[in-house]
């Protein structure tokens, strides 16, 4: 039997209510996925099959974590649940129906990289000027249209104003073709097939039937399409619980849509609203300053958030001259926080509004050698070498895929030049078959030479290969035998260079977390894989059991939760936004983003602004935010922490110096490529110099080294163990 007692009484209420639609409204570190996964088990106890449970998440990590808790409470009961992210489910069910809509089980999910280049591409095939027609803003203006479900057609007629937006129209009506045709979907399409899909009667009925019970984590990030699918699949008195907190809808500019979570009374009759408004995460001081904030937004469900918590200490105002001597100051209090309180640097995080602000924080913290983390960087899946062995298996789980064959024609390099996959790629729009066809007729393509006509054709006999052995080999043997067949091991091996030697480790993590999944998964295909692979996120490969200080932007940075927040950079046109550099930045929005910031907090916030930042180039002269002074003044110590404490401004020298002791050693094999007379060099004994003179070459290469206090040293640069500033 399920024991409720650890639930307080709101949250029991929002567990125990499956009389009809219910919407929970959960504060900021209320408990809600405490309640979502009791509520599972809850159901299943009582008499719900685990199949015909639909949980729907924003991320594979909140799934992943909802799951293991269920299993902890109901045991292996819960492993039929139909639960995971909305792309991640629809996508499942995509494949089952695929032939519906006109496609094969075997689509490629294309990310936005893959369709940022179909978009490139189709400028150029139009012809259009990519100076005015620029693709990543065209692609992201269809992301947008997407998610608001504005089509082609619609987009054309009634909503095109000017020039740009009449080849905007034209690329997105072309790009559409052209992802049916390569027998692919991007991420907007996981959710607008599926309501393609369920106007045919038929399919709609088996899925209503099959989801008796549907449940929906962080509601307030749903956008158009996604509510439609739940109002389809689920009837306006039916089992629905929705959980989500307005004060944290931070996503309009990827379609999220607010008024969802506003207006759920109204489309689901007799719902019943149920809050959860008890804080287990942050402290009294916190939760008041928040709430202070946030009360000043109009559109909002009526909430106030207390807590059994300590009042805690107040927030802490730090004020700075610029961008450097706010890293510094933050620096410099991590590091007392350390020194006093016993903190790790895991309980850190710095939160910014844009990307762009890590910057001048990673320079400091390697000078103050501070470990840390960006979170929401180059994400793996991403980097080139990466995406390329990806491309690989995309095109041989669908031929079809067009972008996935172009990124590899060429890589390793086999002679096959950007003039040659032209003229292929004209020949098959001219007799309307795929580019992979097209290699098949390679000997008809007018002005092909015969020696490239060759690399071709043996390029189409390993993908034709390969896609045999597809069959027959998991995707981790497949992987690993297609990688050695391509020499591509060797051709980083032979290049030597540092950034070979990454992309080389890069390839093994690959190689590993393949196999990986293939020992996991032991009836998995690559389809599966691809798919994993498709919808992974920056944020859900972050090792949390590093001990280091996480820098992210506020959007990466909710639903997470640390000991002690920085928000940096609150002064007017930075945070909140100015909508003069962003057209979705509201001021109700940034207010909710500002909200979030604070509610990461358990025990202690800083805010920080600075008077002068850099700024495109050149120094800006900020106002402090506006929601600075929103803030409850009981709440904040105005009171400078560092006052009276001298802040270093090192030398150029001390610097360095701290610099080279933060690098790691590198392989002798590639100092050898790096190093130059003049390079920069640094040895544990006779610290900073200068290299003079080099002779010779390979394992006898000898170098001159001037250290500091002109100490002249003839070093075997094989044993000299430099490390090299590059």
């Amino acid at each position: 039997m399920l024991n409720l007692k650890s639930l307080n009484k709101n949250q029991r209420e929002a567990v125990e209510y499956v009389q009809g639609p219910a919407l929970v409204v959960a504060g900021a570190g209320s408990g809600k996925t405490k309640v979502l996964t009791y509520k599972i088990a809850h159901l299943i106890e009582n008499n719900f099959l685990p199949e015909n449970i639909l949980a729907l998440t924003f991320t594979n990590k909140a799934a992943k974590e909802m799951k293991e808790r269920i299993h902890g409470l109901i045991g292996d009961s819960s492993q039929q649940l139909w639960m995971g992210t909305f792309h991640s489910i629809f996508a499942r069910i995509l494949r089952t129906e695929a032939a519906s809509i006109g496609y094969t089980s075997n689509f490629s999910i294309y990310d936005n990289e893959d369709s940022h280049s179909a978009v490139s591409n189709i400028i150029e095939d139009l012809q259009l000027n990519s100076d005015v027609v620029v693709a990543s803003k065209v692609r992201r203006r269809i992301s947008y249209l997407k998610n608001l479900m504005i089509f082609p057609e619609e987009f054309k007629k009634e909503h095109v104003k000017g020039p740009v937006d009449e080849h905007i129209a034209r690329v997105y009506e072309v790009y559409q073709q052209r992802l049916v045709e390569n027998n692919a979907m991007d991420f907007e399409d996981l959710i607008l097939k599926p309501l393609e899909l369920f106007q045919n009667d038929k399919i709609l009925k088996k899925y209503k039937k099959k989801f008796l019970y549907i449940l929906v984590d962080e509601f307030q990030d749903t956008n158009k399409a996604q509510y439609e699918i739940l109002k389809r699949l689920c009837s306006k008195e039916g089992h629905i619980t929705v959980v989500g907190d307005d004060s944290q809808s931070i996503y309009s500019w990827r379609g999220a849509e607010i008024g969802n979570i506003l207006s759920f009374e109204q489309d689901f009759t007799k719902a019943k609203v149920l809050k959860l408004e008890q804080n287990y995460r942050s402290t009294q001081y916190i939760l008041k300053a928040a709430d202070s904030v946030i009360k000043r937004n109009s559109r909002q469900i009526e909430k106030t958030l207390w807590t059994e918590n300590p009042p805690g200490d107040q927030l802490s105002l730090l004020k700075s001259s610029d961008e450097k001597e706010e890293a510094i100051r933050i620096a410099k209090l991590i590091k007392e926080e350390i020194t006093r309180n016993k903190y790790a640097h895991s309980d850190f995080a710095i939160l910014y509004r844009t990307n762009a602000q890590s910057r001048t924080f990673e320079d400091v913290f390697r000078r103050e050698r501070i470990p840390y983390v960006i979170i929401g960087g180059i994400e793996f899946y991403k980097r080139k070498e990466v995406k390329d062995l990806i491309g690989y298996l995309k095109v041989l789980t669908n031929p079809r895929d067009e972008e996935s064959l172009l990124r590899i024609m060429n890589f390793p390099q086999r002679g096959i030049g950007m003039t040659t996959i032209k003229r292929m790629i004209g020949f098959a729009r001219k007799h309307e078959i795929t580019l992979f066809e097209t290699m098949t007729r390679v000997f008809e393509v007018i002005d092909i030479k015969e020696r490239i006509q060759k690399n071709v054709k043996n390029f189409k006999g390993v993908l034709d290969k390969y896609i045999i052995l597809r069959e027959k080999l998991s995707p981790g043997e497949l992987i690993r035998a297609l990688i050695d067949e391509l020499g591509i091991v060797q051709m980083f091996k032979e290049d030597a260079t540092h950034e070979s030697m990454e992309r080389l480790r890069n390839v093994e993590e690959l190689l590993s977390a393949i196999t990986e999944y293939s020992a996991a998964n032991p009836e998995s295909t690559l389809d599966d894989y691809l798919q994993e692979v498709a919808l992974v996120t920056d944020l859900e490969m972050v090792d949390d059991k590093q001990n280091v200080v996480s820098l992210l932007t506020v959007h990466s940075a909710k639903g997470l939760e640390f000991p002690l927040v920085f928000v940096s950079g609150l002064e007017e046109d930075i945070f909140p936004l100015s909508n003069r550099f962003s057209s979705e930045a509201t001021e109700e929005e940034e207010r909710r983003l500002f909200y979030v910031a604070i509610t990461r907090a358990q025990h202690k916030v800083y805010l920080s602004h600075a008077r002068s930042r850099y700024r495109f180039g050149e120094v800006a002269y900020q106002n402090r935010s506006k929601f600075i002074d929103e803030v409850d003044p009981e709440t904040i110590n105005f009171d400078d922490p560092l006052a009276n404490k001298r802040l270093e401004r090192k030398s150029k020298k001390e610097l360095m110096e701290e610099t080279f002791a933060t690098m790691d050693y590198i392989d002798p094999i590639i100092i050898n490529s790096m190093i130059k007379i003049g390079s920069k060099v640094y040895h544990d004994t006779f610290k900073m110099g200068k290299v003079t003179q080099i002779i010779g070459t390979g394992d006898n290469q000898k170098v001159t080294v001037q250290f500091d206090g002109n100490n002249i040293k003839h070093l075997m640069l094989k044993y000299a163990k430099l490390k090299v500033m590059h």
